[in-house]
This record gives structure tokens, C-alpha cells and sequence, in this order.
């Protein structure tokens, strides 16, 4: 029987075991914090949680707009909405570690053994989890990363703070300064908006999001400065100091912002360090995340690596797949190589922006030919009826053929909406086919539909 080590429980760890145990394999899994890791126990899971509380509360403060009031709220005055904190964050605490208790009985039902420990490598093959040495066929690294902390900003967990050290303030942020304006930094600062705090979003760059989909991006700032968020452009920050009642950020250019707290979104690094990686010969990048390739093989024999450790794509579900194709790979299985080109993200702000496939922008630079399509969501019967005014559907494909070659959906949902597209991009889908798919009608969805109905190719046959 194949003995296989997991150092990690997140996503990349966790899904790997259940591969590797349904496979026949003898499975232990070391997590020093918890199965599920810091995604579900400190960081997706937790800030979904805040986001979807953050959602609801915005959608009461829309609701007038569609003819519905309400009144005595629990501030005692007409038309408010209060937000209990400490309930919230209880709350979010709870559900997180409900869902890692989930995965423990799920994985140790296929006969995974977890040990909560730090686990390292003594050699490549040799495991050291806590007291126990363990020898075993095949090791996978899915050891994921923390918050990037700036030497002049570092968190103090009460005025200047990482996202993790969020779920333990008392009260909501008077003013929360969000130092970077990509995607965590704005799901957060879209989040703290609705529940009533007010919020300044520092960004270094000419728009919020630089890399990711330019109209998507706009659309969303567009809706943050109509809520009353303040969107610092050309902005980078120099550092944080506190003040006696607050905090001060100073930009490189010598203006300061002021505010009550400060949450710094400045990036994450790989948990490689200490390990014993480079002593077992597993080689890192200058950023020191793990080197695989396509397969999660690391330079090591019999190691492979997932997830955030590796720099690949810092989403959850790469971080599964990419532990399932090493199981896979390693234990003599049929397995297709991680396309990137394949993989569906999406940010989860209100409204949230869902992308898969080709990006506009390799469009634009003129390195992939195709054709586009958007369709502003104003227009969809549904839409109207949600009263959801902001967002869009854009579709690309080939020219000639009308392979469906990726899309962006803005809306709410959209990460549930991306789907289609998805199948569309994964299984090399023409717009014809998608276009001949019956969409519900009315329904958000009926917009992708659409969307290939406006690019289908005269003359190619489904």
C-alpha cells in the first residue's frame, strides 16, 4: 500500500487526501491549526461569510428604491439597519469552525489519519510531525501563506490589522483605511462600506483591481464612490503609524490619510521557510514559492507540491485541483495536466465580478483574435426586476469558428453565473451550441445566452 504525507489541510491538502484514500492509499494529513487550514479557519471562508452579512445589509439599504420601507430598526430611528459586531463576527468564527469540522469527518471517514501538528521534511521522503517521524512513498506540500507585512505598517491586531486579525474587533471601524486595491482589499473595503463604516481605499495604481478585468473594475469602483467610498488613485503607501485615537497612512508622496484603523492588503507570502525545503532539495523562486510543474511535481523525488506554496494561482480551487492531479499523478492514474486557461475566478464584492479563459486585455494587445460581446446587465427583464442596475455579461470567441474562448459576468451571483461560460471554455464549446441552450426565462443567466446568440457564426453547424 502507497504511504502518502500531506503538510498542509487546506483545500490543496484536504481534497488531495480524499483522492488518495478513495485510491487505496495509506493517507495521514498534518495540519497544526485545523483541517481546512487558514482558508477555511481565517481567510476565505471567515471573509465570505463577512461579505454574504455585509450583502444582505446593502440589499435592506436598496430596498426603498423597489417600494419597500421598514421601520425601527435596531438604531430606534426609521429606515436604519444596525450591524452587531461582536454577533457578526461570532458568527463568522462559528461557521468556519463548523466547516473544518466538516472536513475532519469527512476525510477521516476515508480512513485519513490527521495529526495537528507542524509537520517538515527531514528528507524527501521523511516527515517530522510534531514527536512522530514518519517515512513515507509520496509527500505533498500544500503549506499555503500569510499576509504580506510591511516593515513601516506592521499589524498591532487592534488599529492596524491583516484581514485575519479582523473577526476580533469589538466594535465596526469608524474609518478603515484599506491599504491595496486588489482583490482582497476590495471585497473588504466593499464589505465594511455597506455594513456602515467609512472607508478609504488606498490604491497605488490609476484604478482599483489593476489585473483584472479593466470594464469590471470600473463598474465596481464606479458603484464604491456612489456609496460614499473615498478611491485614492496613484496612491502607494509609505506606512502606518498610530495615533492616539486612530492612525495616520502616509503616501510615498508626503500626503497622509487619517482614519480609525488601517487593514493592510499588501499581498501574501508562501509558507516555506523552516521546513526543511532547500535541505531536501525542493527548489524555491526568488519569491520563495515552491517549484512545480504541471503534474504539482516539485525538484525533489516523491514530492509534490499545492496551493498557495506554490505561486500558481492563489484560488482554492486551483490549490484542490492541483493536490488531486499530484494524487492522481503520483498513484499511476490518468491525469491532465493544470490549464490555466481553463480555470473560472471570481472576487466576491457587490456587485461580484466572475472571469474565465482569454482576458480582454491579451485580446487588446492584439496576441489572441476574437470576437466580443457585452451586454450591460440594465437590460435583462430579471435584472430589472432585482432592481439591479450595475454589471454586464461579455463573451469572447474565435472568429472563424466561434469557440467559445472566455468570458467576464459582473452581477450579483456572477460566481454562480460564470458556470456556463465555464463548461463552454472547458469543453471547447462554439457559440452556436451555448446560444441553442435553453436559458430560464427571466433569469441573470439568460444573458449569456444572449450574449452567444449575438456572436453566432452564419453558417457553422452544431
Amino acid at each position: 500500500m502507497t504511504r502518502i504525507v500531506i503538510i498542509g489541510g487546506g483545500p490543496g491538502g484536504y481534497e488531495a487526501a480524499l483522492v488518495a484514500a478513495q485510491l487505496g492509499a495509506q493517507v495521514t494529513m498534518v495540519e497544526q491549526d485545523g483541517p481546512g487550514g487558514a482558508c477555511v479557519l481565517t481567510d476565505c471562508v471567515p471573509s465570505k461569510t463577512l461579505i454574504a452579512t455585509s450583502v444582505r445589509k446593502q440589499a435592506l439599504l436598496d430596498a426603498p428604491s423597489l417600494g419597500i420601507s421598514f421601520d425601527g430598526g435596531p438604531d430606534g430611528e426609521t429606515g436604519t439597519v444596525g450591524v452587531d459586531l461582536p454577533l457578526v463576527n461570532k458568527r463568522v468564527k462559528e461557521l468556519a469552525q463548523a466547516q473544518s469540522a466538516d472536513i475532519a469527518t469527512r476525510v477521516e471517514a476515508e480512513g485519513v489519519e490527521i495529526i495537528r501538528a507542524r509537520g517538515r521534511l527531514v528528507e524527501p521522503q521523511v516527515v517530522k510531525a510534531g514527536d512522530r517521524t514518519i517515512r513515507a512513498d509520496v509527500v505533498l506540500l500544500a503549506t499555503g501563506a500569510t499576509p504580506r507585512v510591511m516593515p513601516t505598517a506592521e499589524p498591532d491586531g487592534e488599529r492596524i490589522l491583516t484581514w485575519r486579525q479582523l473577526y476580533d474587533l469589538e466594535e465596526l471601524p469608524e474609518h478603515l483605511i484599506v491599504v491595496g486595491s486588489g482583490v482582497t482589499g476590495a471585497e473588504f473595503a466593499g464589505a465594511y462600506r455597506s455594513l456602515g463604516s467609512e472607508v478609504t481605499l488606498v490604491s497605488s495604481r490609476d484604478r482599483m483591481m489593476p489585473n483584472e478585468d479593466a470594464d469590471g473594475a470600473e463598474v465596481l469602483e464606479e458603484v464604491y464612490r456612489r456609496r460614499g467610498m473615498n478611491v485614492m488613485g496613484r496612491s502607494r503607501a509609505a506606512g502606518v503609524k498610530r495615533t492616539a485615537d486612530g492612525v495616520v497612512v502616509t503616501l510615498e508622496d508626503g500626503r497622509t490619510a487619517e482614519g480609525t484603523h488601517a487593514l493592510m492588503t499588501v499581498g501574501m507570502i508562501p509558507n516555506t521557510s523552516g521546513i526543511g525545503l532547500e535541505e531536501a532539495g525542493v527548489q524555491l523562486d526568488r519569491g520563495g514559492f515552491i517549484k512545480v510543474d504541471k503534474v504539482s511535481r516539485t525538484s525533489a523525488p516523491g514530492v509534490y507540491a499545492a496551493g498557495d506554496c506554490t505561486g500558481v494561482l492563489m484560488l482554492a480551487s486551483v490549490a484542490a485541483m492541483q493536490g488531486r492531479i499530484a494524487v492522481w499523478h503520483a498513484l499511476g492514474e490518468a491525469v491532465q495536466p493544470l490549464r490555466l486557461s481553463t480555470v473560472a475566478s471570481n472576487i466576491f464584492t457587490d456587485p461580484e465580478i466572475a472571469a474565465v479563459g482569454v482576458a480582454q486585455r491579451v485580446i487588446e494587445a492584439g496576441e489572441v483574435e476574437a470576437n466580443v460581446v457585452k451586454l450591460p446587465l440594465a437590460t435583462n427583464a430579471r435584472a430589472k426586476m432585482q432592481g439591479f442596475n450595475d454589471g454586464f455579461v461579455k463573451l469572447f470567441c474565435r472568429p472563424h469558428t466561434g469557440i467559445v474562448l472566455g468570458g467576464v459576468v459582473v452581477a450579483p451571483r456572477a460566481s454562480e453565473l460564470i458556470l456556463a461560460v465555464s463548461v463552454a471554455v472547458q469543453q471547447r464549446l462554439t457559440v452556436d451550441q451555448l446560444a441553442h441552450t435553453f436559458a430560464v426565462y427571466p433569469s441573470l443567466s439568460g444573458s449569456i445566452t444572449e450574449a452567444a446568440r449575438r456572436l453566432m457564426q452564419p453558417g457553422v453547424s452544431i
